[in-house]
């Protein structure tokens, strides 16, 4: 099976030597991801983002290009740009980082 891009969100905790900025409680992270089959992605990108000090807690699938087109996504030009150049480097892009802010209510319990 050739290889395809998926596109992934991945939610990462915090973990020493992460780079999120002070205060954030995790991150959001959208990434393009080459492989066989959606479970090669996914661990790839896993691996990475463990290796770049990252804490990945749960990845979401939103399939491949053509999948995604099917379910009428609208996919701009820097988009297909970055899966294009996900699947020439056979590569994880992260395409945005949204680090997530707020009270979870466990902190209440500790004071």
């Amino acid at each position: 099976m050739a290889q395809q891009v998926y596109t992934l969100l991945v939610q990462v905790g915090r973990s020493k030597g992460d780079g999120l900025p002070k205060g954030a409680t995790g991150a959001g992270l959208v990434c393009y991801a080459s492989g066989k089959d959606e479970a090669e992605a996914v661990r790839e990108t896993v691996a990475i983002l463990k290796q770049a000090e990252m804490s990945p807690l749960d990845v979401t699938g939103y399939g491949t290009l053509a999948e995604r087109e099917a379910e009428g996504h609208e996919i701009d030009e820097q988009e297909r740009a970055l899966m294009q150049r996900a699947l020439d480097e056979n590569a994880v892009i992260i395409a945005q980082m949204e680090p997530l802010f707020g009270d979870t209510g466990d902190e209440e319990t500790l004071h």
